[in-house]
């Protein structure tokens, strides 16, 4: 498995943690970090939905979908810039950033592992 692919597991696995937090208990992870807990399905939602992109990273990694890994390095940063732009607007708490970073990170890591493979 080359660089890239394992920084794309690693960000799919996270994803799967987060996800069945918010899809199975969703008010411990959000209380844990700070957010109001809530009895709406949105959450649910949401976890649903980083379970499944979960999947798509995971398998990507494991097929070495190169052009893939390249795509998540141009949207993954735009996380971090819309999670900054909500608590700005005073619609999120400033923890919500802490999760953008985690994505910039991610993306940052697989940039500099495609780079290395075509050095």
């Amino acid at each position: 498995m080359s660089k890239a692919a394992k920084s794309i597991l690693v960000f799919g696995i996270y994803l799967v943690v987060i996800g069945l937090g918010f899809l199975v208990v969703p008010n411990t992870p959000l209380a844990l970090f700070g957010f109001p807990t809530t009895n709406e399905p949105w959450i649910r939602v949401v976890g649903l939905l980083l379970v499944l992109l979960a999947y798509y990273y995971v398998q990507a990694a494991r097929s070495e979908m190169q052009p893939l890994f390249r795509w998540t390095v141009h949207t993954r940063p735009v996380v971090v810039v819309c999670f900054i732009v909500f608590v700005a607007l005073g619609l999120a708490p400033p923890m919500l950033i802490v999760f953008g970073v985690v994505d910039l990170l991610g993306a940052v890591w697989t940039c500099l592992a495609l780079r290395d493979s075509q050095a």
